[in-house]
């Protein structure tokens, strides 16, 4: 049976506004050209025989935030909303990888290869129909 993980990189923000059109990035734009590490990791991947199922870079923790819903059906309306970036921590999920592969040990394996400049926390998906 092929399982699922998901890894999750964790490192200090980064200014994803840079890379968009007109914010002054990486010349070309070429995600292969901008984020080498990551065409490398794609291919160590494949080589050994996992696949990449999904994947994706997370803008900066400026376009986005935190939320604590309230209780049963006051779920929106008692919710407690919180910008970010956030005081509390120095690291945030910057992007992930979605991975699947029948060997929990070459799982294991594909977290130390994730590209960071911080660390990677990565989880088996739980199967739903």
């Amino acid at each position: 049976m092929t399982d699922t993980y998901v890894y999750l990189i964790h490192e200090p923000d980064w200014d994803s506004d840079a890379y968009l059109g007109g914010g002054g990035g990486v010349p070309g734009g070429d995600p292969g050209a901008n984020f080498p590490e990551h065409t490398a990791f794609q291919e160590a991947v494949a080589r050994l025989g996992a696949r990449i199922v999904g994947a994706a870079a997370l803008q900066n923790a400026r376009h986005g935030g935190r939320v604590t819903p309230g209780a049963g059906d006051r779920a929106e309306a008692d919710a407690v909303y919180s910008d970010g970036p956030y005081p509390d921590t120095s690291e945030v999920v910057s992007g992930y990888y979605v991975v699947e592969t029948d060997d929990e040990d070459l799982a294991r394996r594909i977290a130390a290869l994730v590209p960071t400049g911080g660390h990677i926390e990565w989880r088996k998906v739980f199967p739903i129909s």
